[in-house]
């Protein structure tokens, strides 16, 4: 049996997946190994991809070559679009989908990717020699040989789930947990985080009363994650609407006391973004009420998932809750709601990608980094496995900028701040999100992924046709027409028709009542050729015009300081200037650019001006 990988991938969640399938596309030998067949590209939690901020992360994986966009579309069973009301910069798609074919479709993926090796087992131990990976050992006993080690373990290090008084040491759903791995990474170095996340009951579909329930219905004519996918994916479920209540927040109230989160049970921190029910009853005292989801888990089941209902609590206090809830008075749980604690690592002891400061080789992707969900996770994955792929072929990395994607958001923020609670990527935290939209994501990124050698010919062809499209519209939108010819148009939308001089159609797309999709509509001869995709990138383009032009000038001033970069040997302790604070941050993250430095908490501009200063000293 040959033992000899270029990489090894530890972990098959979101993260190990996309990490496994970008170094195996990338030409390399690759062995992915895995607790659990059955868990690979598991959704433990929510049976949903996408979602506000996370949709975006998405379409970039998407973008750069990687699967969980096309898998996504495959596997959906109702897909809508967050935010519809609200500008296109946190406008995020979100799909419900099914469960085990997700699973199913992202194994038989790997299964059949070339230079791709599946193995179950269980690493205990990464084998490193004077500061370099050399290999990593199994607790089944067999040593593999390598350079290039990814860990994407997820929240399955040292987990325990606990429900009430119950604790067990196992990971989500009753798999089985890593038990050796941690001590590892402890003895290479790492100081270790407890962080927790919970996950919500599931109920029998056939004893809920919809009838008292709000129906909400999937969107069609709405974007792909993949832009791979011609045919879009068909509505066949229904998610529902319900509210929590008075009685179910006094049923909360008193029986805090057996809350594992409020009585020392639980050690671990939690996601602030995506709390408990206890944590939200006692947290928001004032509100009569919280919206929960009721979600499906697949087609081949009756369960459903109550989103927005995460507990801990026993489970005959789960049982009194769900039922005081309206249409679920007679609701039957068949898998109980539990809380998991997990060990992670401080990720600022990576650099941005995603490679240990101090091991060379060694790279951590995914909830291990102190991350949550499956789109953050992803995302790293996918950001890992280029890198080291780049690393082997003696290439420059991977590091995307914050102004070019989320993706550079996240891993800019979990390797420059630290992060004392699982993060969670939101617009909010991208601070040129209007740019940074997932319709644009294949416009942002692909020429990126096509030079690290993963969007293969087929990716690279759509997109080439995509960008002929909006640059053949430029000339046609210029077109002048007569007001008569647009009268009927702007009167059904009510619009004013304020000239008696011809209007092209980007002025007619400035218009607030008039979308792409009506302009296509009406003057159907004109653009049979073109996409809507590509004439979507028009209006928004063009009704957000002076705001986009704004946003490029903010960019433009931002790329200075992040062209600056800062040697990773530098001893902060010895330049003069610096406050102490600064000192200290500075040698700990080691920043490789003046803009990552200025974003480290303890920085401030006088330390970034003194920096400036240095720099140039070093450049005479």
């Amino acid at each position: 049996m040959n033992n000899n990988y270029e990489v090894i991938v530890i972990g098959s969640g979101h993260a190990g997946c996309e990490s496994a399938l970008a170094s195996a596309r990338m030409g390399h030998r690759t062995l992915l190994l895995t607790l659990n067949l059955d868990s690979i590209g598991f959704l433990a939690c929510n049976p949903s991809i996408g979602g506000t901020a996370k949709g975006h992360l998405v379409c970039e994986i998407d973008a750069l070559g990687g699967q969980m966009g096309i898998t996504a579309d495959q596997a959906t069973i109702q897909r809508r679009m967050l935010n519809s009301s609200k500008g296109y910069a946190v406008r995020s798609l979100r799909v419900q989908a099914d469960k085990n074919k997700y699973h199913t479709l992202m194994k038989k993926t790997l299964e059949n990717q070339e230079n791709l090796v599946i193995r179950q087992g269980e690493v205990s131990e990464i084998i490193v020699e004077n500061n370099i990976v050399t290999g990593v050992k199994t607790k089944q006993g067999q040593t593999y040989n390598t350079n290039i080690a990814i860990i994407c373990s997820g929240v399955y290090l040292k987990s325990r789930i606990i429900i009430g008084e119950y604790s067990k040491d196992v990971g989500p759903n009753g798999f089985a947990n890593a038990t050796d791995l941690s001590e590892c990474l402890v003895n290479l170095g790492f100081k270790l985080r407890r962080f927790k996340t919970g996950t919500p009951v599931r109920l029998n579909g056939k004893t809920v009363d919809y009838s008292k329930l709000e129906v909400q219905k999937g969107e069609d004519n709405i974007q792909t994650f993949s832009t791979l996918t011609k045919t879009p994916p068909v509505n066949i479920s229904d998610c529902y609407l319900t509210y929590t209540n008075l009685d179910t927040h006094k049923l909360i109230l008193d029986n805090l006391d057996k809350a594992p989160m409020y009585n020392g049970s639980i050690e671990g921190v939690g996601p602030r973004y995506c709390p408990s029910i206890e944590n939200k009853v006692v947290k928001f005292s004032d509100k009569d009420r919280h919206q929960l989801f009721l979600e499906p888990e697949g087609l081949d089941t009756v369960e459903m998932y109550l989103q927005g209902f995460s507990t801990s609590m026993p489970v005959d206090i789960q049982e009194k809750m769900v039922n005081s809830l309206s249409g679920l008075e007679n609701a039957e749980i068949m898998r109980d709601a539990y809380a998991i604690e997990y060990d992670c690592i401080d990720a600022t002891t990576l650099y941005p990608t995603l490679e240990s400061k101090n091991i060379s080789g060694l790279y951590f992707a995914g909830q291990i980094n102190g991350t949550s969900g499956y789109e953050e996770a992803g995302a790293q994955g996918l950001i890992a496995g280029i890198n080291a792929c780049l690393k082997l072929e003696n290439k420059e990395p991977l590091i995307l900028k914050r102004s070019e994607s989320y993706i550079g958001v996240l891993i800019d923020d979990i390797v420059t701040k630290e992060t004392f609670e699982p993060y969670r990527m939101m617009t909010s935290r991208a601070e040129y999100r209007l740019t940074l939209r997932q319709d644009n994501a294949d416009i942002r990124l692909t020429e990126i992924g096509r030079k690290c050698g993963l969007v293969d010919n087929n990716r690279y062809s759509e997109y080439l046709e995509h960008i002929n499209q909006i640059n053949q519209l430029d000339e046609l939108l210029n077109t002048i027409l007569s007001p008569k010819s647009v009268k009927d148009l702007f009167e059904k939308h009510n619009e004013q028709l304020n000239t008696n001089s011809g209007i092209t159609y980007k002025d007619i797309l400035r218009r607030a009542n008039i979308t792409a999709e009506i302009l296509k509509d009406y003057f159907d001869e004109q653009f049979k050729d073109y996409s809507i995709r590509a004439l979507k990138q028009w209006e928004i383009n063009l009704k957000y015009e002076g705001y986009l032009k704004r946003q490029d000038i903010q960019i433009s001033q931002a790329k200075k300081q992040e062209v600056q970069s800062l040697p990773t040997d530098i001893d902060y302790n010895q330049i003069k200037g610096l406050r102490l604070e600064a000192r200290q941050k500075l040698n700990e993250i080691k920043p490789l650019t003046l803009a990552q430095a200025s974003r480290i908490s303890g920085v401030s501009p006088a330390d970034i001006s003194v920096l400036t200063i240095y720099l140039k000293t070093l450049s005479k």
